[in-house]
């Protein structure tokens, strides 16, 4: 079921009011109603799914008991069938495919013909969120940071909480678990956020993020025969498209369950403002980010056995995060070049300076260091959501190399008006927005007038219908990490 769709607008708020109404009964029968509606939720794309899904729960709940006895060799045997078996649902839906196509190249060029099979089968949509929650809670039970849970429902709901089953962010046992397992109590405070996030997240999927894919996806298409400002601007729309995709699923997800009395983790912390390659990591697809840092970067050592190891590891993390998004070398370079704007600045020990607040937090503008060093970043990170977009890299490779040929065979492209421009009318009120409420992601932050309020929120809401019954005989447009 797709946030952006009819059937979503009429489940949520049956599954909202059976489930206050249930807030007088038990807990455990809230809980119940949580997991059923994440089943049907889920379901909605394909029931024969959720097989996989209730399979892939079952194993880590029963892996969890395992992985917290006190024999560490016990232990540590279930830790490895866990991470075997979840790597290994990852490795049949996502990668068997992609490795089994590279070991025939590899073959073949050596004048060996083989015949691998390859599988016909569609990704389980969310396989790579879904999988990851297990992970984390079998890893925390062994760090010994919590005891495995006795309630299956419990656990259940954890790993597929509807908000963020298909795209996250990406939960930790330590922080939805208690949540889950303490009684709710309504908030209108709360739910008012909720409902806020979800309007200007849906906003975001909705009007800019589908608005821009049509002008990105046309330059896209068609860049062998466009000019440099153009593909320029096309490159720019998508760096703000994939942004506004998926911060809007995030913002989505942290309201809904906002809606429901939990607090979910952040996602997204205004990474289009950040002043180094560093400190959009610490602000771009966060859970994720975290994940690999507290679950294989510290684990390998991290930082702390010398530059050489730190630079390896930096590299590990980096190439792991562009394989997770896809079994593609396209994934795997966009990982590389971060990597590589990365190194730089750990080498000389400038990875943690833009670690607390955010840029001009305290005032009303940047300074003109600060604008330079975000437009850099953002200008870099632009650069790598080219390979990204594009999953052949010689074009990917052409589509940058048409650019800087472009720009020095016809220089005076530039002072002519280049196509594209629509995606400004996107990109510039989503940027004042953003630079509005940049202290607190969480919360959407009001102007001081309480009628403008409404009628900025009125506005947001008849875009966003007036969008819904255009196009309500056509299949609501995906979001772009649901491929991940």
């Amino acid at each position: 079921m797709l946030f952006n769709s009819i059937p979503f607008l009429v489940f949520l708020p049956v599954v909202f009011i059976l489930y206050w109404y249930l807030s007088n009964k038990k807990l455990k029968y809230q809980n119940l109603l949580l997991l059923i509606a994440s089943y049907v939720f889920y379901g909605w794309w394909s029931w024969k799914f959720l097989i996989l899904l209730a399979l892939s729960t079952l194993l880590d709940y029963l892996y969890g008991f395992g992985v917290g006895s006190k024999s560490r060799k016990k232990a540590r045997f279930f830790l490895w069938l866990s991470i075997a078996n979840n790597l290994g649902i990852l490795g049949v839906f996502k990668y068997y495919n992609f490795f089994a196509e590279q070991f025939q190249t590899a073959f073949e060029a050596i004048g060996i013909h083989t015949h691998p099979i390859i599988l016909q089968i569609a990704l389980p949509v969310g396989i790579s969120f879904y999988t990851f929650h297990g992970m984390s809670y079998v890893f925390d039970i062994f760090r010994g940071e919590r005891r495995p849970i006795t309630n299956f429902v419990e656990y259940a709901v954890f790993v597929c909480f509807f908000p963020l089953l298909v795209a996250g962010p990406i939960e930790r046992a330590n922080h939805l678990l208690p949540q889950i397992q303490n009684k709710r109590v309504f908030s209108y405070s709360q739910a008012s956020e909720g409902l806020r996030l979800m309007l200007w997240g849906m906003f975001k999927k909705v009007i800019i993020a589908d608005g821009l894919a049509i002008t990105v996806n046309d330059i896209f298409n068609n860049y062998s025969t466009l000019s440099a400002g153009t593909l320029i601007m096309g490159a720019i729309g998508f760096s703000f498209q994939i942004y506004c995709d998926f911060s809007g699923y995030s913002e989505i997800a942290l309201g809904t369950a906002k809606l429901f009395g939990f607090e979910l983790l952040s996602n997204f912390k205004f990474p289009y403002f950040s002043r180094d390659i560093a400190e959009f990591w610490r602000r771009w697809h966060v859970s994720l980010s975290s994940w690999f840092k507290d679950y294989l970067y510290i684990p390998l050592g991290g930082s702390k056995l010398g530059k050489a190891k730190a630079v390896r590891n930096t590299f590990i993390i980096f190439l792991v995060s562009g394989f997770w998004h896809g079994a593609s070398w396209n994934f795997i370079t966009w990982g590389a070049i971060h990597a590589a704007g990365f190194l730089p600045l750990l080498l000389l020990n400038r990875n943690r300076q833009h670690t607390k607040e955010i840029v001009a937090f305290d005032r009303k503008l940047p300074n003109m260091k600060e604008l330079m060093q975000m437009l850099g970043t953002f200008a870099f990170v632009t650069f790598a959501w080219i390979f990204f977009r594009i999953h052949d890299i010689k074009v990917a490779i052409d589509f940058c190399k048409r650019i800087i040929v472009n720009a020095f065979h016809d220089p005076l492209q530039f002072v002519h008006k280049p196509g594209g421009l629509m995606v400004l009318y996107y990109i510039i009120p989503l940027i004042l927005a953003d630079w509005w409420i940049r202290r607190n992601e969480r919360v959407i932050r009001p102007t001081p007038y309480r009628i403008l309020n409404w009628a900025i929120a009125i506005v947001m809401a008849i875009f966003i219908i007036n969008t819904f019954f255009t196009y309500l005989d056509k299949q609501p447009s995906s979001f772009i990490y649901f491929e991940f």
